[in-house]
């Protein structure tokens, strides 16, 4: 079980040893009264709402506090009462209760026409006067209204009253307190009352938002509606959203309006089974159940009203469990897992990552179990399962390095066996999106929350259909918190683009064109800007991680990493700034920072855990032993991050690929190394190849290594670099490709004057004489390529001509 239920309140615990030490509890012992002790509601404060039977068969009416763990006695019926609602107001003076006062039996027995409900009002602070609001036969839920929290006492209550006969009203009742802190309803005659809802056949009370959901039919499909009730005002009527749901037929059914006692569970198998869901961030969806003709399947949609679109699932159930389903819970938790020891008709979720079972009388509080979740990322074997937990990993624990830790391992042993996605992509980008989005509003639209444009996994046993529907409308003024976020993500569907979220195209063609680039730009003014931009980023991380840093890296400059960092925070910004303009110039420069920096932090934390799993240090640039096992690991992970980073067109740190390259010199055999450079796979860089020329001696086996290196240098690289390998190959290599390029400057362009004689003793080879004249009047002329390397000229290419030609005709010993 992916949940992790720890029980919060239980009548058996928290209540029944409190009533024992009063003598009330005698008459719970029976088994024919093992239903006098009963939830009946819980308020928007955490406090509990309970009945029982006492020993005279009175009926009482107590409270728990979860707070402070005592036990409050509000009220007692000298009769036997079966309560169906109640609700206590904040200030703990009026008491609103429902109940049946007899049964249908009894109503024909009786002489006189009597109501078999009566929803009372009762001042209990003391226990004064009491009221008859509703005397019918249809069953009445009550429920206060609570103030925001740390509000006052105020003199003024308002109440709830949900009818069976489909209406809701709002009472509005005053009180005055009198001598003696006595507390009385100030009205002599009836109570002002409001309409709030007519003909509705299903209604959902938000309590924390002090929000009412409720659906009323509408030719044969229904209107979702919405009542924002105030603390210091009435109430408005906020939102309506037409739903291609059929109400036709359907019982009356309520939502969170406290434990439901009116309905059975006949009755509640013919009502519809729906529930809205909101998220501070603006999200309003609701989950419903639809009929289907195939007994071993269930259906369910999701109406995704912020974004304008439904999904519809079928799921196919095992023979095992299809004789077991009796009803789908939608639950306010957060998240999606069984609940095995619970059953679902008598479950409630009265407050946010709560589950309230009416039927044994426990309220639990629910989180996931993070070992539970890990244990079920590394038993799965569907990458659609892997990809869920994955993504629910890092968005619940994103703050739990522990859980990271091995999250990180899973991905490094599990690189392989994820077909239809990649994990470091999908690591990397969820952290990114979990860590920024919460900082600015809206922030969620623009930064990409997946490395995949489009899901191609399948689920076996579910299918899934996708609708565009209409969106919701907003009827207020200026609203702020959760509308003002819903109103903004409505408006962003109505009017975005058809691409915002921030993708990497236009920054992979445009780092492509600049790292081509032939001609030397880093003097210009966008160039400068760029690095500056990259300059930025590694100050900020070195800001964050002042420690020494267990992997080797940032430990030196690369080009083309800084160039890429740079480009992404220009292009990131330009982005944000298009869509996000309400937020200023300095925090969006600081949000694109962060999210790149983050970035690079992120594979960094990938490299350290490896690193230590591994056991590695700093001798993976000794180039005079073979590599182990577990560096050979670590390879193969750095091969498959550099993928993924190529994927994504993200940066990598810099250093991570001389890191990389020393651990491929280490760890592969040559002809498979040099097909990893040809292929792109290791990158040659300066540190790499300076350290390989310069620490290696020139052993048969070594000198092919170097030469081979040697040839495959990109020219700037290799005018840097060839001069650390004192040897004839290389000598012989850096000549010739000396003289290639004074003839290819020299072009077709004629000598016109004699060439002038070069040495005092000029070696008799006319050959060698006549182009070692040529290349020196080139040199004369100021286009020498080699003019930062002053011992690479003429002499040399001279020098290393005749070496080579005494060598190629074995006179070394003559």
């Amino acid at each position: 079980m992916l949940l992790h239920l720890v029980a919060e309140f239980d009548l058996q615990r928290d209540v029944v040893p409190w009533l024992a030490a009063r003598g009330w509890a005698a008459a719970l012992d029976t088994s024919e009264n093992s239903s006098a002790l009963y939830v009946v509601n819980v308020e928007r404060n955490g406090k509990i709402i309970y009945t029982w039977k006492g020993n005279q068969r009175n009926t009482h009416i107590g409270l728990y506090d979860l707070q402070t763990k005592q036990n409050e006695h509000l009220y007692v019926f000298e009769r036997d009462l079966r309560i169906i609602s109640c609700s206590v107001n904040n200030e703990r003076t009026l008491l609103a209760v429902s109940f049946r006062q007899y049964t249908e039996e009894r109503v024909s027995q009786l002489l006189q026409s009597v109501s078999k409900y009566l929803t009372l009002l009762i001042e209990i602070h003391p226990i004064n006067n009491l009221r008859v609001l509703k005397a019918v036969d249809s069953c009445v839920q009550v429920q206060f209204l609570y103030p925001v929290e740390g509000r006052n006492t105020s003199a003024e209550s308002r109440l709830l009253l949900v009818s069976e006969d489909k209406y809701i009203e709002q009472f509005d009742i005053h009180v005055v307190a009198e001598e003696e802190h006595k507390v009385v309803i100030q009205n002599s005659g009836q109570l002002p009352r409001a309409r709030v809802a007519d003909d509705l056949v299903w209604a959902q009370w938000d309590m924390m938002e002090q929000r009412l959901f409720y659906i009323v039919p509408k030719e044969s499909k229904s209107t979702l509606k919405c009542v924002q009730f105030y603390p210091d005002e009435n109430f408005n009527s906020i939102l309506e959203s037409h739903l291609d749901i059929p109400v036709n037929d359907t019982q009356f059914k309520l939502v969170n309006f406290g434990c439901d006692y009116c309905q059975d569970q006949d009755v509640a198998s013919k009502s519809l089974n729906l529930q809205v869901f909101t998220s501070k961030a603006g999200g309003l969806c609701v989950c419903c159940t639809l009929a289907c003709d195939t007994p071993d399947e269930i259906m369910y949609s999701v109406y995704f009203l912020h974004k304008g679109y439904n999904k519809t699932f079928t799921v196919s159930l095992e023979r095992t469990e299809s004789h077991q389903l009796k009803e789908v819970a939608f639950m306010n938790l957060g998240e999606d897992a069984r609940i095995d020891m619970l059953q679902n008709i008598s479950i409630r979720s009265p407050l946010v990552s709560t589950v309230l079972d009416c039927h044994v009388g426990s309220m639990y509080a629910v989180s996931i179990s993070d070992s539970a979740l890990l244990q079920f990322l590394q038993n799965s074997k569907r990458d659609s399962e892997r990809l869920a937990a994955l993504h629910c990993a890092l968005l619940y624990f994103r703050h739990t390095e522990d859980l990271e830790m091995q999250i990180i391992w899973w991905i490094s042993e599990n690189l392989s066996t994820c077909h239809s996605f990649d994990p470091i992509q999908e690591f990397i980008i969820a952290s990114l999106y979990c860590r920024m989005c919460p900082e600015t509003q809206n922030l969620d639209k623009i930064l990409p929350y997946t490395s995949l444009l489009d899901w191609i996994g399948t689920i076996p046993g579910v299918t899934c259909a996708t609708d565009i529907i209409s969106l919701p409308m907003l009827v207020f003024q200026n609203s702020r918190g959760f509308w003002e976020k819903l109103n903004s993500n409505l408006e962003s569907v109505k009017y975005a683009e058809p691409q915002l979220h921030y993708r990497s195209n236009v920054l992979r063609r445009e780092w492509r064109n600049l790292s081509e680039e032939r001609e030397d730009r880093t003097t210009t003014a966008y160039l400068r800007n760029i690095f500056e931009n990259a300059k930025k980023v590694l100050s900020h991380l070195d800001a964050w991680d002042s420690e020494e840093r267990l992997v080797p890296l940032f430990q030196e400059e690369d080009y083309q990493q800084q160039l890429l960092m740079g480009l992404m925070v220009a292009q990131l910004k330009d982005h944000l700034m298009r869509h996000l303009q309400y937020v200023g110039k300095k925090k969006i420069d600081q949000i694109v920072l962060d999210y790149v920096a983050n970035l690079l932090n992120l594979v960094h934390r990938i490299m350290k855990e490896v690193w230590r799993r591994y056991q590695l240090h700093s001798c993976v640039f000794c180039f005079d032993e073979r590599g182990s096992a577990g560096e050979f690991a670590v390879f193969h992970i750095m091969s498959r991050i550099l993928e993924a980073a190529n994927g994504m067109c993200m940066p990598l740190p810099p250093g991570f690929h001389t890191l990389h390259l020393g651990l491929g010199v280490r760890c592969l055999p040559l002809h498979t190394l040099l097909h990893y450079i040809d292929n792109g796979v290791l990158h040659l860089t300066e540190t790499c190849v300076r350290k390989l020329l310069k620490d290696l001696d020139d052993t048969e086996k070594n000198e092919k290594l170097k030469f081979s290196i040697v040839m495959r240098l990109p020219e700037v690289l290799g005018q840097k670099v060839r001069q650390f390998w004192n040897h004839p190959i290389n000598a012989n290599f850096i000549a010739r490709k000396y003289v290639k390029l004074l003839l290819e400057k020299l072009g077709d362009r004629q000598c016109s004057r004699p060439v002038p004689e070069r040495r005092s003793v000029p070696v008799e080879f006319l050959p060698l004489n006549y182009l070692t004249n040529v290349l020196a009047e080139i040199e004369d002329e100021g286009m020498n390529p080699y003019e930062k390397q002053d011992h690479v000229n003429i002499r040399f290419v001279e020098e290393t001509a005749l070496k080579h030609t005494v060598t190629l005709l074995g006179l070394e010993h003559s």
